[in-house]
């Protein structure tokens, strides 16, 4: 019934949209309805990565990814010939995570382009030079690539009404998964059927809540009523309906009936089907739903399992998203000069944080064993280095000894 109920509400919408009267519908080369909107749907709602974020499902996927991306320590390294790895002073260091441009920080900067990364398959940002240094990132918005003769792109935008290209060298350009002619595929036309759906349940809900859970009945007599007396009636209706309203009494008159059509509330809620849709909008943002606070019948919200389910999100979710944005970086920003010595990484342990006792244990190992120094463990805690030259020193247990030595003084 509530099928019946959405696909009549929204034909008469659809019908109206297809004839194109307003002279932006137009249809894609996937064959999908599609306008300067977003993607026009089966369920008759309008998707677009405006629309889409409606979803507190899209809304959490799409922070949540960005947030933890945005905010990984990152750092320009160079490779020493020998092996050795260190920071590197540059002023790109400090542009990338500092100051990008004078509106926005690092975190801001890297949060956007990585949701538009998520949402529209692609992210574009002009690169500011001084000379042949990337001195700043300016976002772009609006950027349709124009490809040329030799594969790459020229980006066309519209910047303060008028439109500009900029060649490929001028344009950080990020890619989001893709078929490898350069650009990535965007999960809001992908997914737009799922989300539309999604939209079109949440509409319904709602109306549903704002009929005070009785969104359909007829009045019943035996008298024919007139134009006059119908909108009289319906106006009449009115002051009965909306969830504000529930529970006044009707008077009704002339042999007026009322028989009410029932939906239960769990209908009217549409859970099972609203549930779906959050573990179908997570499914094409490659998030578990425990991250998004959704969490499967049975399945509790704490515990080893959930641990589980976040350290496998990390490592094929999130890390696919730094190892991109990595080879992006190192392409694009680093100096042709020092490219294959200098390189951009992002610190995952950031992302693996443990309680107190986890961490004293895991550090107590990796100083015992000569993994990591005692300034390198208090590095990792974000305490000072020690002043005594010792605390640089590997150390390791000598419990175990050959058994031929015992006894013996070590020279």
């Amino acid at each position: 019934m509530i099928g019946k109920l959405v696909r009549g509400a929204l034909r008469g919408i659809k019908a109206e949209l297809a004839t194109g009267e307003s002279g932006w519908i137009a249809v894609d080369q996937d064959g999908a309805t599609v306008s300067s909107f977003g993607t026009m749907t089966s369920s008759g709602a309008m998707v677009s990565a405006q629309s889409a974020l409606q979803l507190s499902a899209v809304w959490a996927a799409t922070t949540r990814t960005a947030q933890l991306v945005s905010t990984l320590p990152v750092k320009l390294m160079e490779k020493r010939p020998n092996g050795d790895r260190v920071p590197v002073d540059d002023p790109l260091q400090d542009m990338l995570t500092q100051r990008p441009n004078q509106m926005q920080t690092a975190p801001e900067y890297l949060e956007a382009k990585i949701a538009a990364q998520l949402l529209q398959g692609n992210a574009y940002s002009e690169k500011l030079m001084i000379g042949n240094r990337v001195v700043g990132l300016r976002p772009l918005g609006s950027v349709s690539p124009i490809r040329r003769a030799d594969g790459r792109f020229d980006y066309r935008f519209a910047d303060r009404g008028k439109t500009e290209v900029l060649p490929p060298e001028k344009v950080f350009h990020i890619r989001g998964f893709g078929f490898g002619d350069g650009l990535g595929l965007s999960v809001v036309k992908y997914g737009a059927q799922g989300i539309g759906a999604a939209l079109s349940a949440d509409e319904v809900a709602s109306s549903f809540f704002g009929n005070a859970l009785t969104p359909s009945g007829f009045l019943q007599t035996d008298q024919t009523l007139d134009e006059a007396q119908r909108a009289q009636l319906g106006e009449y209706l009115r002051a009965y309906a909306g969830s504000k309203r529930a529970g006044k009494t009707m008077v009704l008159e002339h042999g007026l009936t009322y028989n009410p059509v029932s939906i239960n509330p769990e209908d009217a809620q549409l859970l099972q089907t609203r549930r779906f849709q959050v573990e179908e909008i997570c499914r094409w943002f490659g998030i578990p739903p425990i991250v998004v606070g959704h969490a499967a019948e049975g399945q509790t919200m704490w515990g080893s399992g959930v641990e589980s389910i976040m350290l496998s999100w990390l490592t094929t979710g999130i890390n696919p998203l730094l190892r991109r944005l990595e080879a992006r970086l190192n392409t694009d920003l680093v100096p042709a000069a020092n490219r294959g010595k200098w390189y951009f990484e992002f610190n995952r342990e950031a992302m693996l944080q443990m309680d107190s006792k986890a961490k004293a244990e895991f550090l107590s190992k990796m100083i015992t064993t000569g993994t990591l120094s005692r300034n390198e463990a208090r590095e990792k805690l974000n305490y000072p280095r020690h002043a005594d030259p010792a605390a640089d020193a590997l150390m390791a247990q000598t419990a175990l000894a050959p058994i031929d030595t015992l006894g013996k003084e070590s020279t």
